[in-house]
């Protein structure tokens, strides 16, 4: 296992930056999720570190050397692909083995390796096979062990599970958590989808735009996003935003009140309130709840009117979509089934401190007051 060190890299193509300045360090062993929507750089940042992309400026060290300019064979790194890229006319041994013997390997350690490999990824009765008789999630492992074989300093992941069903998804996270935790690699993984990462890695670094939102781990991100574009990335489903302002400050605390309803007043201690200032006020649909009348609402929770949109029932779980007159949607979750309808009048409830604020910038003022 190897660290990885990321010193103000940048990345441009021609005037476009793609990535903008990158200091990160990855420990021995750590598991690190790349995340961010479609065009972040993730996966630029990715292809830099395995050399698959020449560096604009900046440098890269793995396991304390400056591998920046060297050849992806001389960086002691395996990467993992979306596609399989798998040879059909192989079967899983020889797939797994290929690698290998182009790098002139003993056959007795070629065998060795395999077998090894094999054993890891429960592909033991699957070596004969040829890639067309094996499923989705069991083509991924092949590609998984081809990797595995190398003995890597640190396994690069770009998006392996995005070809893959919804209960196979589910299924080689299972097996990537296990592999990690049987092998102790450094492994950095890069995905779309934010449950990959929460569930997956010891740490989180949030990529918009090619810049590092906010590096930490899953919870933390969860529970104390550092902007208002992690705290909308992070978390399934997104968090609510909702206008509100600044009506009064006092030392550190302020008085902020929602837009919808200028009586939902709550009391926070802010760093930089002015009053009169526009605001952004976070709520994630968890700690949110909906009540059929005012009486029903439990003490110290401010509310507002709304109407149900929509329900999504899951059966353990629900989600309203309610309208309260702001730009967007409100979605709550609700845990189990619940007896409310589409076009119900009904009172939505929020926690004051459950509540996250955010500047006219995006930056958090606040984080969660029990989080």
């Amino acid at each position: 296992m190897a660290a990885v060190e990321l010193r103000d890299v940048k990345k441009s193509f021609g005037s476009v930056k793609v990535i903008d300045r990158i200091d990160l360090v990855i420990e021995k062993g750590e598991f690190v999720a790349f995340v961010g929507p479609s065009g972040s750089g993730k996966s630029t940042l990715l292809r830099m570190i395995a050399g698959l992309e020449t560096v604009t400026a900046g440098d890269i060290l793995i396991d304390g050397q400056d591998v920046t300019f060297a050849e992806p064979s001389d960086r002691g790194i395996a990467m993992v692909f979306q596609s399989y890229a798998l040879y059909p006319h192989m079967n899983v041994y020889d797939n797994i083995a290929f690698n290998l013997r182009l790098s002139r390997f003993g056959k007795p350690e070629i065998d060795a390796r395999v077998k090894e490999a094999a054993r890891i990824l429960r592909l033991d009765e699957l070596l004969a096979r040829s890639p067309a008789q094996l499923s989705g999630g069991q083509r991924q492992r092949v590609a998984i062990g081809r990797a595995i074989v190398r003995n890597p300093k640190v396994f690069l992941f770009d998006e392996p599970l995005s070809n893959l069903d919804a209960a196979l998804r589910v299924q080689m996270r299972l097996e990537i958590e296990r592999l990690h935790r049987e092998l102790g690699t450094t492994m950095i993984y890069v995905t779309h989808d934010q449950v990959e990462a929460m569930t997956l890695a010891d740490r989180i670094v949030a990529l918009d735009e090619g810049k590092i939102q906010q590096v930490g781990r899953p919870l933390e991100l969860y529970a104390r996003p550092g902007n208002q574009f992690v705290a909308g990335f992070i978390g399934s489903p997104k968090m609510n935003f909702l206008p509100g302002s600044v009506v009064s400050t006092s030392g550190a605390s302020a008085v902020l009140s929602l837009d919808a309803d200028r009586n939902a007043m709550f009391e926070r201690v802010l760093d930089g309130a002015r009053p009169g200032a526009a605001v952004t006020i976070g709520a994630r649909p968890e700690t949110l709840s909906v009540f059929t009348s005012a009486e029903e609402v439990s003490a110290g929770m401010l509310t507002l009117p709304a109407r149900i949109e929509t329900m999504e029932r899951l059966g353990n779980i629900t989600f309203a979509y309610l309208d309260i007159g702001a730009p967007e949607m409100i979605t709550v979750q609700i845990m189990g089934f619940s007896e409310l309808s589409d076009q119900q009048d009904v009172v939505l409830g929020l926690r004051p401190d459950q509540l996250h604020v955010f500047n006219a910038s995006g930056a958090a003022m606040t984080g969660v007051a029990n989080a």
